[in-house]
Order: C-alpha cells, then structure tokens, then sequence
C-alpha cells in the first residue's frame, strides 16, 4: 500500500483485542404502525461535513429536504470530534482544488474570527517564517510538504473553532430552506424491493418515519448499507491510518511562554521532564491551537489502532481507557512540565473520531491506480489534492471522483456520500477526510435535486446539468468533453466492476 511521506508519516497503535460475547437469544418483534412524519423529495442521514454540505446543495436545487441527525449539533467530525483541520485545499504547488461549499463555509466562519489558514501567497512557497510557524506548532502534518526541489512548503490548510462552526452550520442549513432534526437517530432504510423510499428513526420523541424520494447516507459509517442488501468492502489494513480511531482534547490556560523559556534555556531539564512524562505513561507531546485568542490552548491527538470502529463494545473500551489515558496524561503535564501548572482540560471531543469502516461498491470503485493518472472522468464531481504519497504526489498532484462512486450497484433511491463512498482500502487511506466528505455531498445534494426535478433515476442524471449545478455554487472541476447523449448511463469509457 502506498505510505505517506516521511515527513508525515505516523506509526499508529495496532488495534487491541477483546473478548466478544455471544448474543444470549434472540426477540421476534411484532408488526407495528410507525407514524410518518415527514414527506421530502430528499432525505440526508447525518449531519456531519457530508450530510451538511448535501442538504445544503438539495434545497438551494430546488429540493424539499429533510437533514436527520443523531447528536444536537451538527458539523461530525469537525465538531463533536474535534478534528476541526480542513485539510489538503490546495495541492502541493499552490493550485486550489477544492471550493464549493467547503470554501463557503471557510469564508464564513473565517468572517467571524473562527478560522486560520495561510494567506494565498503562502500557499506552495517556502517562506522560512511561515512554515516555521507551522513546525513550531507540531502541525507539519497539516500544512508542510516538499516540494520537487525538496524544499518545505505550505499547504492550504484550515483550522475552524468548532463551536462557532456548529453554530454556522446550523444558518447555512436553515437559510438554506432545509428542515433540520437534530437529536434523532435514523436506524434503517424503509425499503420497497431495491429501492429505498426513506428511513426510520428513534428519538425522544419515539419511532418515527421520514418518506423521501431520494435517500443520501451521510452516516460516516454507512450505517444504511446493511439493510440494503447493497455489496460493502469492508478491508482495513492494520496500522494504516484509517485502521484508527482518534480520541482528541483540549487544555487551556497553558504558559506557552514560560514552556518555551523552559525548553529553551534549560534544554537538559527540559528533556528530563519530557522523559519523566514517558516514562509514568505519558506523552509531552501536543499542537498549538491556531485560533485567534487561544493562545494559551493546546490541543492532543490520541490514535488508538482498531479495525472495528463501528464495535459498539470496542468504543466503549476505547472512550473510557483513553478519556483515563487523557486526564493521567495532563495530571503529569501539571506535574513535571512548567507552564502547564495552571492548566485544564478545557474539552474533549464529545464524539468518537472514526476513520474508517464500511464502504460501498458502487457504479465506480475507485482503487490505488485512480490516483496514478492525469486523466479526469466524464462524470468527474471532485478534485482532490494528492499531496500525501510522497513522490507519487509531485507527478499526480490532482486525483478525480466521479459521480458513480456515490451511487451504490443494486440499489435504487439511494446516494452514499461521506467515508463510505466506493473505493477501497488505499484510495480511502488518503481521500475520506472533512474537506473531501463536504465535496461528496454537495456533489450528492445536487444530483439528488435534479434527479427529483427531471423525474430520472439517480444513475441517469445528466452530467452536464450537474456540472452545471457545482460550478454555479463554487466547485472547481476540469473541464471535459460531454458526451452528447448526456447521461451518466454511459460508462464505458470509464468503467469498472
């Protein structure tokens, strides 16, 4: 499988065993009557960067569009999982490749003094000071790469303070025109054959039905796709990055000044106090909040190895060792680390960070050779930056999705747009993040919309009125020769089982 860079590459825990027990019987359910509460020509399932991107994108379409959502805030990962970094923007020379909804939503938390990230001129450049910056930060994973001159440079990259995202992600949602259900779990598809004509969900307020003409998972973890009788890849390699879960939190009221005096005036002490930390079972290591006025914040990132994340037993045993890890860990940076005296644990991530899971075969599944060419699909909907493969990245620094890979085979009334998406374990590895997932949705929404609209099934949706659509509202595609019979149902050209 292809690694990352050196210079970004990390060892992760492998995954920890435990001790399943078998069911202890099982319960036959009676038929009963389910109340349908809401009737839409979209529904989206999650409220996480894919789910609110597609909403979105359904209603200004045109669409009436329902968005469900298990926690009380929206925004996922980028929020309640605190992994509040929009990566890879840009590609390593400078080029943007994401925009659309991702960019819109980086302007308006950026309005309100939510957001940091490299002004333009920085981005591909080498300017010492800036990527200084970053390094000192201990978030060169983020934001510096070489360059073919081996040179570091500075990728665009964001960080969102996600309290104001969530609360921006709720107007843009809103003034949207889509009705929002937050604190509402969706359990499973209502399916009618092969197609699937909305969901059921469970919440406070009971069982309840939301009918739609057109389904968009943006669960995460594809949690529709088992009911649909839908083919999944479900392969993780151990070790990898996505064969992880991420356990994330904050402390403030830290002396970074006095921290930095420490380890630079007194860089034996400074070492034996680090060394002190490691040796009791902890870590010394953490990354400087970017955020305007935090200056005093630093932020730690736990990778715990698993390839069960959607074990409801093996997140249990990952959030209550780790949250022990994480407090242990701060009462030993309070202890031997000055500046970190006066310390808290301001935050910790009130949602499990995935990486990884189950995954569709879709119309198209994208695999490690789709990121070795420069050439875009007929239905290409997104354009990532490859900007993690190391050598692999300075000779494909674009990568191309196509609309079929959000379209599950066998499966009518159905869009997956989020980590779940056609592909497999090593397209996954460098493709399922904040930025990408937003792209997948808004790509979704708008195929959605249009497909209520035309009356067409999802697969024929005409990609030239689709590219239309994301280029209106910001997206950057290339530009491609469209076939005159129009529809997406042409695939020959780039096909694949």
């Amino acid at each position: 499988m292809a690694k990352y860079a050196t210079e970004v590459h990390s060892s992760y825990d492998m995954p920890h065993t435990i001790e399943k027990k078998k069911p202890v019987g099982t319960l036959v359910e009676g038929r009963r009557e389910t109340p349908v509460i809401r009737e839409a020509d979209v529904i989206v399932v999650g409220g996480g960067p894919g789910g609110v991107a597609a909403a979105v994108s359904a209603a200004r379409g045109g669409a009436k569009t329902v968005l469900v959502e298990r926690y009380g805030h929206l925004g996922g990962m980028a929020t309640g999982g605190l992994v509040n970094i929009i990566p890879n923007l840009a590609s390593i020379y400078g080029e943007q490749l994401i925009g659309g909804f991702c960019q819109e939503f980086i302007d308006r938390v950026s309005a309100r003094g939510a957001a940091s990230f490299p002004a333009r001129e920085h981005w591909g450049k080498g300017d010492p000071a800036e990527v200084g910056k970053y390094q000192k930060a201990n978030m060169t994973h983020f934001y510096i790469r070489k360059n073919p001159d081996g040179e570091l440079v500075v990728l665009y990259t964001a960080v969102i303070d996600p309290e104001v995202a969530k609360d921006e992600l709720n107007n843009m949602v809103l003034e949207s025109g889509a009705e929002l259900f937050l604190h509402t779990w969706v359990t499973e598809p209502i399916m009618d054959g092969n197609a699937v004509k909305g969901v059921i969900a469970e919440s406070k307020s009971g069982r309840q039905a939301f009918s739609g003409k057109v389904v968009i998972d943006c669960s995460g973890d594809g949690d529709l796709i088992p009911y649909t009788g839908a083919a999944t890849d479900e392969y993780m390699k151990p070790g990898s990055r996505i064969a992880q879960f991420g356990w994330i939190y904050w402390i403030c009221n830290v002396n970074l000044a006095e921290y930095d005096a420490f380890a630079q005036t007194e860089p034996d002490n400074f070492k034996a106090a680090s060394a002190a930390i490691v040796e009791k079972g902890g870590s010394a290591a953490f990354s400087r909040g970017l955020l305007e006025h935090q200056d005093d914040v630093v932020w730690v990132f736990n990778l715990i190895g698993s390839l069960h994340q959607t074990d409801v037993e093996e997140m249990t045993h990952i959030d209550v060792t780790t949250r022990k890890q994480a407090v242990r860990n701060w009462e030993l940076l309070k202890a031997h680390m000055p500046g970190f005296e006066r310390s808290f644990i301001m935050l910790s991530c009130p949602q499990l960070g995935t990486s990884g899971g189950r995954r569709i075969v879709g119309e198209y599944y994208l695999t490690e050779k789709d990121m070795d060419t420069d050439t875009p699909f007929e239905d290409t909907v997104a354009v990532f930056a490859d900007n993690d493969r190391g050598e692999a990245s300075l000779k494909h620094p674009r990568t191309y999705i196509p609309y079929r890979s959000l379209v599950p085979k066998g499966v009518d009334g159905l869009l997956v747009a989020c980590r779940a998406f056609s592909s497999d374990y090593e397209f996954q590895e460098f493709f399922n993040l904040i930025p990408h997932c937003m792209c997948f949705g808004q790509a979704a929404g708008a195929a959605a919309a249009l497909a209520v609209k035309s009356g067409v099934d999802l697969r024929d949706v005409e990609y030239a009125a689709l590219r239309a659509e994301l280029v209106k509202n910001g997206a950057i595609l290339p530009i491609i020769g469209i076939a005159t019979e129009g529809s997406l149902h042409i695939r020959s050209r780039r096909r694949n089982s």
